[in-house]
């Protein structure tokens, strides 16, 4: 939705750049869509003939480096041309972030000839553009890295700034001023690729595919092992099974499964025991009162 948004933005100017024949038209027109609210994209604006135009222009160059550092560049990328560093401003109670542009914006005026000098609404654009590419090298930034970065006196001009980026979608944060943190969740697709950046994005996204590629084969391995093991238990369990049926048919073969009086024999062995030790007792009862039982205790008589 922010792209969409930005490059509709961006229309008006692409329409204008047609008729821009000059080069003082089409560094106006740089102007103009790098100042406007909402245009964070630049890429086609500044592929247009008349906006190319400009580099044989050694008055009107400038411009074009301009659109450019808005382009794919940073606010060091800008303030790395001026001859000498912008002094900070002393940060006051009543601190103004308009004011804090409006200074920095007049420093550059004089310390930068060599690239156009940008009016307030250009500055707070820069720097909201380089806060994007800031937070994506860091999920976490803190108040002093992004204080240096960005050239702001206090912290209070930096809540300002990433207020406006929040509400702008152009990040989605959360700001802790106890710990002087920025916690980064997500951040807009609004910069435009800078030039030799994609053989450095083929290699980083050709590094990211041997990583994945090294991940599924670690997991296809694993899903091979526990198959393996799967079919293993699986070739245990039906040998078990073999071995338990085998014994059973060899018991059914014997005589059928075992009982509960298979211990002692069969039922019927154990009834015919029973009735012999039924008989012997009663021949040994008849043959004591007989007295011939008596022979049995050594002849003695009772």
């Amino acid at each position: 939705m922010e792209q969409t948004r930005a490059l509709n933005a961006l229309e008006p100017f692409l329409a204008l750049s047609k008729s821009a024949n000059s080069p003082r038209a089409a560094a106006d027109l740089v102007t103009q869509a790098t100042s406007a609210p909402h245009t964070y994209v630049f890429a086609e604006l500044l592929q247009t003939p008349n906006i190319q135009a400009l580099r044989q222009s050694s008055e009107y160059a400038p411009y074009l480096t301009l659109l450019e550092i808005f382009s794919w560049g940073t606010w060091a990328d800008y303030k790395g041309r001026q001859p000498a560093p912008a002094p900070n401003l002393t940060p006051t109670k009543t601190y103004n972030m308009k004011k804090h542009i409006v200074a920095q914006t007049n420093t550059s005026r004089t310390a930068n000839p060599s690239l156009p000098q940008l009016s307030p609404a250009q500055h707070q654009k820069l720097l909201l553009l380089s806060l994007l590419p800031l937070a994506h090298s860091h999920s976490t930034l803190t108040y002093s890295h992004l204080m240096t970065a960005l050239s702001l006196p206090s912290s209070r001009a930096l809540e300002d700034l990433l207020t406006t980026a929040i509400y702008s979608s152009l990040l989605t944060a959360t700001l802790d001023p106890a710990h002087s943190i920025v916690n980064v969740a997500s951040i807009a697709p609004l910069r435009d690729l800078a030039p030799g950046s994609l053989p450095a994005m083929q290699a980083t996204l050709f590094a990211w595919s041997q990583r994945c590629e090294g991940a599924l084969a670690d997991l296809d391995a694993q899903m091979a092992a526990v198959r393996a093991a799967a079919v293993r238990r699986e070739r245990e369990r039906r040998r078990r099974d073999r071995g338990l049926e085998a014994a059973m048919a060899a018991l059914e073969d014997k005589g059928g499964a075992p009982k509960r009086g298979a211990v002692f024999g069969d039922e019927g062995q154990g009834a015919d025991a029973m009735e012999i030790d039924q008989e012997g007792v009663s021949r040994w009862v008849r043959n004591a009162k007989r007295g011939s039982g008596l022979a049995g205790l050594g002849g003695r008589r009772l």
